[in-house]
């Protein structure tokens, strides 16, 4: 886990990157042109690319030599970035951080979830999201760094010794990530009295207590094994299921990413707050994202990954839908409030999607399933954000007046309507295991709730004390 969490705390870099804009700009122009944010686009589309196209291969030769070609991939991407700059050339950045290093952080976001989703069977939403916490975290940290580091060394020199300590961080984890040996087992807590599969890609066997045979024994412990075979790659990513779970998944992760990003310019804008302000409010929002990550996902493992994601997804549409009520009537702590709820939603889609497709695929396809999975954020990134700036430009092109609705507001209702669609697909997507085991503990209770009234009101009615 620790390995896991170092490799995205890096891969986390990438949350950071707006730092950069101005700074390329004005070394490479001599003013702002805004061409330096073209190179995160580039960066996500070609990281979700690369999580798609190396997920078979992570399965066949292992986190290690996966983990250490992606490292190799995002340090020389920084490296050619570093030269970029020192030439001065856009398009060398575009190829170099955007392109070379966006593989290669795809290939290594994948890598330690992955592992860590074999590892640890029995809490599988814990292991994801601890390991996507450092995603979070990474893009926190490593803003704080940047420009002093940028101020003492200059521009190049900053990608040239930030690369080298990615390097190295990533390559010593690497080392560490290995899959579990064959027949790998897990101790859990005691067997309850009638056992049940925990997953469709797990086995139980009983260990009995005393030297007696198992039959007459009660059971002290349950061994949780990995069941070889099961649906194949093909299978999985070809059945209705995944398509549903890929049209949720975008319409969930969509708002973060294309409105919540501009989310100090909707302070400043429609609010009318000072650009400290906004500023410890996006900081906040971080802390939100990384906490929404962990929390949630360790909620997945006891209350069912479908229950999550039903409980991210209405969040949205509630808060959508009053989304302009906030902003018409001025109502900023509420929108500030709902802004980091819909944060820590988009931060919980990435730590309890793993865990969702292990439960129904098995362990043996995550690396492929969860690749594929990730180009919904890349089209969600790049075609949301291109959407986004092209209905708030023609909104500002047609006269826009401080009576009319702010384009901010015109904007959010296409998103409401996809995450909407987003929520309908949840509903058709067959529960899990684990969604089913919440569903038996929530009956048996209300079956106790239910049992015990009546058995009061038998012993009102017969007079009993």
């Amino acid at each position: 886990m620790p390995a896991a969490f170092i490799v995205q705390f890096c891969c986390g870099s990438l949350y950071s990157w707006s730092v950069f804009n101005k700074p390329i700009d004005e070394l490479i122009y001599g003013e702002n042109r805004n061409m330096a944010p073209i190179t995160f686009y580039i960066a996500v589309g070609a990281l979700g690319l690369a999580a798609a196209i190396m997920g078979p291969w992570l399965e066949r030769n292992g986190p290690l030599v996966t983990c250490a070609l992606g490292t190799s991939l995002f340090y020389t991407g920084n490296l050619l970035t570093a030269l970029a700059l020192h030439f001065k050339l856009i398009w060398l950045v575009f190829l170099g951080y955007g392109v070379i290093s966006g593989f290669g952080l795809g290939v290594c976001y994948i890598s330690p979830v992955s592992a860590l989703q074999k590892w640890f069977p029995d809490k599988r939403g814990l292991a994801a999201g601890l390991a996507v916490c450092g995603f979070g975290a990474g893009s926190i940290v490593i803003s704080k760094v940047q420009l002093p580091l940028m101020h003492s060394v200059g521009l190049p020199l900053t990608f040239v010794i930030l690369g080298s300590s990615y390097f190295t961080l990533m390559i010593v984890s690497a080392c560490v990530l290995r899959t579990p040996p064959p027949n790998y087992t897990v101790l859990t807590e005691p067997a309850p009295p009638k056992p049940y599969l925990l997953d469709p890609n797990l086995t139980e066997l009983k260990v009995s207590q005393g030297g007696g045979p198992a039959a007459h024994s009660p059971p002290s412990v349950v061994v949780v094994e990995e069941k070889r075979g099961g649906m194949t790659l093909i299978e999985a990513i070809t059945s209705t299921d995944f398509r549903l779970l890929m049209i949720m998944f975008s319409a969930n992760i969509l708002f973060g990413l294309v409105l919540v990003s501009r989310l100090s310019n909707i302070i400043t804008d429609v609010f009318g707050k000072t650009a400290e302000e906004a500023s410890t409010v996006v900081s906040i929002n971080g802390g939100f994202n990384l906490g929404g990550r962990l929390l949630l996902s360790v909620a997945s493992d006891f209350i069912g990954r479908k229950n999550c994601f039903f409980l991210m997804l209405t969040f949205q549409v509630v808060i959508l839908g009053c989304f302009s009520t906030m902003t018409v009537n001025d109502a900023y702590w509420p929108f500030v409030i709902t802004m980091w709820i819909i944060t820590g939603c988009y931060g919980s889609a990435f730590g309890v999607i793993p865990a969702f497709l292990s439960d129904k695929y098995g362990p043996a396809n995550i690396g492929a399933c969860h690749g594929i999975i990730l180009t919904g954020w890349s089209f969600a990134g790049v075609g949301g954000g291109l959407i986004f700036t092209a209905v708030f430009n023609a909104v500002l092109a047609t006269g826009y007046e401080a009576t009319d609705p702010h384009p901010y507001n015109v904007n959010v209702w296409w998103i409401f309507g996809l995450v909407c669609i987003g929520w309908v697909a949840l509903l058709f997507i067959r529960p899990t295991q684990q969604d089913q085991k919440f569903s038996r503990w929530v009956k048996g209770i209300c079956g106790c709730a239910r049992k015990n009234h009546f058995e009061r009101k038998d012993s009102s009615t017969s007079g009993d004390p």
